[in-house]
């Protein structure tokens, strides 16, 4: 079977490169499609919707996949089936499983402050500063060269999802912090490499630097993106409008951002239940009973 992959499995990628996938969708849709093919040890193009229906139905109650692996797997298949190999069944009209909406974890700043200080590794702890000081998703973070950063406009220049490009405001603080950082680790091309300065940071090795940090430091879980959390709903707290946020995070709708109204204290602190502005009266007594007799005095 993997003989007969190897080239459809080329022309995919070849499919997703051509429509400006990033190399992180293509690898997650590489992995759905031949997770499909291996699970009925057939090449997919042999395969069709009933198929498809059997290996949905097999991740949702044998795999218990989360919502979000079964979306990526019916992405994967829906472009499967609608561009690399076009099929006029059902395939193309897959559902997307709705996933349960969760508050996004924002930690306070003063958890965040102990987080940041007990990162010991300066590259590990200048990502992670500059994550929380711009607001970056980690894997644009971990893609910032050195030309990136304009001293004279003070922005950074970031490449987000969809290869969109948006500046960010470059804090005084963290240009004296990136500056200090550059004395010290002197990096080459990626502004936060691994051991080997010619590669990236690798992204594992930051999510388990996190874990480490909040046991030491006694911390509910922190991550790379709840630091991003934490930046939008900082700054909301602090004043700044939702539209300004929403271009900060690269986020394509406004509604995405305004999910953070609902979780910064600030704002809930401020909201008064009408409870507390009901007038104080005194009951009324019951009304007589009719045919009672009087009351006495």
């Amino acid at each position: 079977m993997e003989a007969l992959m190897t080239p459809l499995r080329q022309r995919f990628i070849e499919d997703l490169q051509l429509r400006n996938r990033s190399p992180r969708t293509i690898e997650c849709y590489v992995f759905h499609l031949k997770k499909f093919a291996t699970h009925f040890g057939v090449s997919p193009d042999r395969l069709g919707a009933e198929q498809v229906h059997r290996y949905l139905l097999h991740l949702l109650h044998q795999q218990k996949a989360s919502w979000s692996h079964y979306n990526q797997a019916v992405s994967a298949l829906r472009f499967f089936y609608r561009v690399t190999c076009p099929s006029d069944n059902a395939v193309s009209r897959l559902p997307y499983g709705k996933r349960p909406k969760r508050l996004m974890p924002v930690r306070s700043r003063e958890e965040v402050a102990r987080f940041l200080a007990g990162v010991r590794s300066p590259v590990l702890a200048m990502l992670l500063r500059t994550i929380y000081a711009s607001g970056l998703r980690l894997s644009e973070a971990l893609a910032l060269e050195p030309a990136h950063i304009d001293s004279q406009r003070m922005v950074l220049c970031v490449l987000g999802k969809g290869q969109k490009e948006r500046l960010i405001p470059l804090s005084p603080q963290l240009l004296a912090e990136l500056r200090a950082y550059w004395v010290k680790v002197r990096p080459r091309r990626w502004l936060f490499p691994g051991k080997d300065k010619e590669q990236q940071l690798c992204a594992s090795a930051v999510q388990r630097g996190c874990q480490k940090i909040c046991r030491e430091q006694g911390l509910p879980r922190i991550t790379p993106n709840t630091l991003r959390h934490c930046y939008a709903s900082h700054l909301l707290e602090l004043g700044t409008d939702l539209r300004t946020i929403q271009a900060l995070l690269g986020h394509y709708r406004v509604g995405t951002t305004a999910l953070y109204t609902h979780v910064t204290l600030a704002g809930l602190r401020q909201v008064q239940s009408p409870l507390d502005q009901l007038p104080s009266v005194t009951a009324a007594p019951p009304a007589p009973t009719p045919g009672a007799a009087p009351p006495t005095t």
